[in-house]
């Protein structure tokens, strides 16, 4: 069992980390071409087979060598990351947006479900990147663990501050939680469920604990 996930310290929250070449220098237009083809390659590899494919494989679909890839990402985490990219863009201004909501117990609440359905993509895809250490998800993936923990730690302050949640409860508690539900319930190897219901009654019986008696 990996430590819960928890605040990066090396890449500050508002920043996205860019490729660069070792000198500094923005890389050539036929690099990001090859970076942008192993992210799309990725995206469908990672949908057939789970977080589980095979880089290589990922590489040579790309029609590019091991080296290069492990040039671009500095491992499978940081990959993930590429490839998530966008959904954790959206699943951090929704947190945003429901700083205002009038009940931050709904708005904590809401935001979980929405986290489920992240961590649940692609069998259990957007749940294994914040399982991974933080040293070995690179700093894409470093900037992806403290972002995700930075919205559910606004939330769920917010949520203790008014009384409407636990205060003993901690962020790294809930996406654990909610990540362990996740991985639990993925579907793989194209089998469906045997309870479709189930990842959301999981999640009603892990918010029955979070609200504050």
């Amino acid at each position: 069992m990996t430590e819960p996930p928890g605040r990066a310290t090396a890449t500050p929250a508002t920043a996205t980390p860019t490729a660069t070449t070792p000198h500094g220098r923005a890389p050539r237009a036929d690099a990001v071409r090859n970076r942008e083809r192993i992210v799309a390659v990725a995206r469908e590899a990672f949908a057939e087979a789970g977080p589980e494919a095979s880089l290589n494989d990922i590489a040579r679909r790309a029609g590019v060598g091991p080296g290069t890839l492990y040039r671009n990402f500095s491992g499978r985490s940081e990959l993930l990351a590429a490839v998530l990219k966008d959904r954790i863009d959206t699943l951090c201004g929704r947190a945003d947006d429901l700083l205002t909501a009038d009940s931050p117990y709904d708005a904590l609440a809401e935001w979980l479900h929405a986290f489920l359905a992240h961590a649940r993509v692609n069998q259990g895809l957007g749940g294994t990147l914040l399982l991974e250490q933080l040293e070995e998800s690179g700093a894409l993936g470093a900037d992806c663990h403290e972002r995700v923990h930075d919205a559910v730690a606004a939330l769920l302050t917010r949520a203790q501050r008014t009384g409407a949640a636990r205060p003993d409860l901690s962020p790294s508690d809930l996406l654990h939680l909610v990540v362990g539900i996740a991985l639990s319930t993925a579907c793989t190897g194209g089998s469906t469920p045997e309870d479709p219901r189930r990842p959301e009654r999981l999640l009603g019986l892990v918010l029955d604990t979070v609200r504050a008696r």
